[in-house]
């Protein structure tokens, strides 16, 4: 008994400390933090209205209209089928090598056998003679360079032409399958669950069947945790990626993902928590005849939400009470999710709130699992070394995206990336969240974050992407039997990310306190974008909406784009020869589906040779505009 009791405080004092940061009290934080109680007391509108009307009096207009700035030129047309244009800044000789390299990615045979064919070359080569084979196709077509100093002159040639850069050092741990399931096992399960036998929800639980994370995945990263001290040196890679990065090019990017920086447990624990928390939302919503409703649209009448409470022996009706006057909300009578997200911050401090009712079984339900001592430090370093990476970025005038991944670990990734948002985007957008628009619930999260950043008047930063995961995600849901995440075709992902890019694109145009990537390969959601700033008078110049593709492709869009004045970035991976062949080897298969959908690319990679074959200009030096 006195265990268990020992370990229900372990579990409060874990929670106690993921909410000091939901509080925005992360460990090491020295910066100013936001008075959430003054947000959280005026209603949204008021608060609305207070940061974006200022009515001026009609002795002040004149004066005002003096100093108006005069209306912006519009920016040059752009144009993605003109190959001359397209591939001004390349040799001819790298015209060949992306001829040929993106040729053999087509090849479905040569493809499958990458890694083997690599090491195979590699033997029979000798190393030295193999990383130069490699540095004249694929890591000269994809990789940046070996290290700080050897990517600087490719950063700085591309951003003479207008095209920044996001570095990501793309470095990964060459495991075997079985290593990586142990691996996965072993970082995923918690020692009270190794104790009892019990398990959380499948969905948020690990499985050897889906342990090597890397299957079905071919255009991210993946990290497996070792120790904490292996934490440690993944965040000293990501303070070099951010220093070089400040040293290398004007305002950019560096990219992290949180599952380097930490034990995984904690990012299954924490998920399953704030989505069962948002279910049990929804759940009594469809008993006040409010299903189905978007996100912002469902309300709930306090009074019938503290009467269910009560009944459900979650928490009296005084004690509800308490929750809402303490947080200043439903004051209008009714609660919406957000209001309902933010009394997870601090309610879940009190032990009964530990526990939420099961709609399905009637029976009450821990909202967290138990915490060691050891775990509950871990938790900790993971939120000191996402600040120390924040405050960095912060100090060298450098943006942090933090990288989606699996949809187990994305709802907590997510969450923690708003609060680092909440303290950092005061001044301006420094840290954005990713979201994965094949995901079915990508609008909601969208929508949802906006109205935060709207509500508290931070600086809203969003990159947008299909998505990485979608055939490990499908198959992992139906094997465990959960719905499928993703969205049913390709068509249905397109309409997504353009709804949640459109929505983004209207909070700009209105509030000016939102910035967003398109990070697409898509010439028609880059074209869709375009057209739809000019439409909404948001000019290139405001830097509000950038670009993003991956070195070695689309430089038919990324180019002409950046030539045009519009803000736009290339991924920058970079590591040693023999180091980032894993992330090679998915390069290869990433751009063997693309190959197959667009032959664009290829086919100005020709046109252009043979213009300057044709014209005597075969041995044309780039020279920036």
């Amino acid at each position: 008994m006195a265990g268990c009791c020992q370990n229900v405080r372990r579990g409060s004092r874990a929670l106690r400390v993921a909410s000091a940061v939901l509080v925005r009290r992360c460990p090491l934080s020295s910066a100013p933090e936001p008075a959430l109680a003054a947000a959280a007391a005026a209603p949204s509108s008021s608060r609305a209205v207070a940061a974006n009307t200022a009515p001026a009096t009609p002795s002040a207009a004149p004066l005002q209209d003096a100093h108006r700035p005069q209306p912006l030129p519009p920016p040059p047309a752009v144009d993605f089928a003109d190959p001359r244009e397209a591939f001004r800044s390349k040799t001819s000789g790298e015209l060949v090598r992306g001829l040929l390299v993106l040729g053999l990615c087509s090849l479905d045979p040569l493809v499958e056998r990458a890694p083997q064919l690599m090491n195979l070359t590699r033997k029979l080569l000798g190393q030295r003679l193999f990383e130069k084979l490699m540095k004249v196709t694929f890591y000269g077509q994809f990789v940046a360079g070996e290290d700080r100093e050897a990517i600087k002159p490719l950063i700085r040639h591309n951003g003479a032409y207008g095209v920044g850069s996001v570095l990501d050092y793309s470095v990964e741990e060459d495991l075997t399958t079985e290593e990586a399931e142990k691996k996965e096992l072993d970082s995923c399960t918690s020692a009270f669950e190794k104790e009892t036998g019990k398990q959380r929800e499948k969905r948020y639980s690990a499985h050897p069947r889906f342990g090597d994370r890397r299957a079905g995945v071919i255009s991210a990263r993946t990290y497996f945790y070792a120790d904490e001290a292996k934490c440690d040196r993944h965040m000293d890679t990501f303070l070099q990626c951010i220093e070089a990065s400040a040293g290398s090019s004007k305002d950019g990017f560096s990219a992290i993902k949180l599952t380097a920086l930490g034990r995984p447990q904690f990012l299954l624990q924490f998920s399953e928590v704030l989505v069962k928390w948002r279910r049990f939302f929804h759940q009594m919503a469809a008993e006040q005849g409010m299903g189905g409703l978007a996100a912002l649209e469902t309300k709930l009448e306090v009074k019938k939400l503290q009467e269910a409470l009560a009944k459900l022996g979650v928490a009296t009706k005084a004690e509800s009470q308490h929750w809402f006057t303490g947080e200043k909300l439903g004051e209008s009578g009714t609660v919406d999710l957000l209001d309902w997200n933010s009394l997870i911050d601090t309610r879940t401090k009190i032990s009964k709130l530990l526990l939420i009712p099961n709609m399905k079984t009637g029976q009450l339900e821990p909202l967290l699992s138990h915490f060691t001592e050891e775990e509950e430090m871990q938790m900790k370093r993971l939120l000191q070394r996402m600040d120390v990476l924040a405050k960095k970025a912060l100090e060298v005038g450098v943006r942090l995206m933090v990288d989606a991944e699996q949809t187990y670990f994305q709802p907590a990734i997510s969450r923690l990336t708003l609060e680092m948002q909440r303290r950092f985007n005061q001044q301006r957008a420094a840290i954005f969240n990713t979201y994965q628009c094949y995901l079915k619930e990508a609008y909601d999260n969208v929508t949802v974050d906006v109205e935060l950043s709207r509500r508290e008047g931070w600086h809203f930063g969003a990159k947008l992407v299909r998505g990485a995961y979608m055939d490990q995600e499908r198959s992992r849901a139906a094997e465990l039997g959960y719905e499928d995440p993703i969205n049913p075709t390709y068509q249905k992902t397109c309409e997504m990310y353009h709804r949640c890019l459109d929505y983004i694109l209207e909070e700009i145009k209105h509030h000016r306190k939102a910035n967003v990537m398109v990070a697409s390969h898509n010439e028609d959601t880059v074209k869709f974008t375009i057209r739809r700033m000019a439409e909404l008078g948001i000019h290139p110049s405001e830097n509000k909406i950038s670009f993003g593709q991956l070195l070695g492709m689309c430089d038919q869009i990324t180019f002409p784009l950046g030539q045009a004045g519009f803000p736009v970035y290339k991924y920058v991976p970079y590591g040693a020869v023999n180091e980032v062949l894993p992330y090679l080897s998915r390069r290869a298969q990433e751009n063997r589906g693309f190959m197959t959908r667009a032959k664009q690319e290829r086919h100005l990679l020709w046109a252009e040779l043979k213009r300057r074959l044709l014209s005597g200009a075969l041995f044309y030096s780039p020279s920036p505009p």
